[in-house]
């Protein structure tokens, strides 16, 4: 299976058949180095942890593709790994032998991708790449994992702070008129943008006061199944959407798609995004213009982003006191440990809970609310 033979150089010429039966060999000065390297290769043989140092040689881009091919995940799986691959780690690694990725290549990458990206998104991109250099180790194409000790941005442990009715009702009044009712339908339905861009007229029953969450709008313009299998649900809403809804249906008609941009086409992602940065700039500029007039600072707004409108949903859900699994369901969580993690701190604590519970029960008792004679003070063991 091995041997090793002096050549007419003087060097040492080490030599062994893979369990493939494919010859491999490498020269040495010493013997005593030739037989080491010999040594350890039967080791990893014998002990299964043997990987063919031609195998590495393989590109980052080649085996990523035939590990995504064999893939088996969600929808929304698919989509993370393909964009992590796609934008981010090909661009950088494609065109590296996998054997030569190292691991400050890879503390570089995050560094980098960190400057561009949040640290929610930096970690997907990390995870997908992870779960691709685990295979390769299994796959015998690389003998370890590149993929230890990289230090990648933390994630900002805040408490979501959702806009008053206040804000929202001023970005629906500077949006323009094709697209405000959707400033409504997100603040009154909790929908994630991508299944607002996906509704179809048809979702929409009037009559019952319901949208049906059957699909969404990607960023690429392309329509996919919701985010996971809980988000295709039927939201409940009440008459302030639905008047809205039929008010702009009555000024815009539409036999297929809900919400239409001004040439016809559906309103697309990027669209969306420049009308709100925009609504968002003349707020501001509206409170440096009266801030001026009245001789006083203006006030920087609050940066508000879209999905700010469906954490004004769900507080609204929590204030009205729904349940953790109402607000789950009808946001299209997959678990109610998701809907706990973002939303914990909008309900009540233990200790208001309590006193709540027994401001109630003991209503009668309180000062003024109820008459406190002989009977009520032998209930209470006053007697005199």
């Amino acid at each position: 299976m091995a041997n090793i033979q002096k050549r007419p150089n003087g060097k040492w010429r080490a030599r062994y058949r893979d369990l493939d039966g494919k010859e491999h060999a490498r020269h040495f000065d010493r013997k005593l180095d030739a037989q080491r390297w010999l040594d350890e290769v039967t080791a990893s043989i014998v002990t299964g942890q043997y990987v063919d140092p031609q195998a590495g040689r393989i590109t980052f881009e080649k085996y990523a593709k035939k590990w995504e091919e064999s893939l088996i995940a969600s929808e929304a799986g698919e989509r993370i790994t393909d964009n992590a691959l796609r934008l981010h780690l090909v661009p950088a690694l494609g065109s590296r032998a996998m054997a030569a990725i190292r691991r400050n290549d890879l503390q570089v990458l995050f560094k980098s991708l960190s400057e561009l990206l949040g640290p929610g998104s930096v970690r997907n991109v990390y995870d997908v790449l992870v779960r691709l250099m685990a295979a390769a180790v299994e796959d015998k194409v690389i003998a370890s994992s590149p993929c230890r000790r990289i230090t990648l941005p933390p994630t900002p442990d805040e408490e979501v702070t959702p806009p008053t009715v206040a804000q929202v009702e001023a970005m629906a009044r500077v949006m323009p008129p094709y697209i405000r009712a959707a400033i409504v339908t997100l603040a009154g339905s909790g929908l994630r943008i991508g299944e607002l861009l996906g509704l179809k007229v048809s979702d929409v029953d009037f009559k019952a006061g319901t949208i049906r969450v059957e699909r969404q709008r990607l960023q690429s313009g392309k329509i996919g199944p919701p985010k996971t299998a809980k988000s295709r649900r039927t939201v409940p809403v009440g008459e302030v959407v639905t008047d809205a809804l039929l008010t702009h249906l009555a000024a815009r008609p539409s036999k297929e798609w809900l919400f239409t941009m001004e040439e016809g086409e559906p309103l697309n992602y990027r669209r969306w995004k420049t009308e709100w940065n925009c609504a968002r700039k003349a707020l501001q500029a509206a409170e440096n213009k009266a801030a001026e007039h009245e001789g006083r600072k203006p006030v920087e707004l609050p940066h508000m982003v879209t999905h700010d409108l469906r954490h004004f949903y769900a507080s609204a859900l929590i204030a009205g006191g729904a349940s953790v699994k109402q607000v789950q369901l009808v946001l299209g969580h997959a678990s109610a440990v998701i809907t706990l993690r973002i939303y914990a701190h909008l309900w009540p604590g233990e200790e208001d809970r309590t006193r709540s519970v027994m401001d109630a029960v003991l209503g009668g008792l309180q000062t003024g609310c109820g008459q406190v004679g002989d009977a009520t003070r032998e209930t209470a063991g006053q007697t005199a």
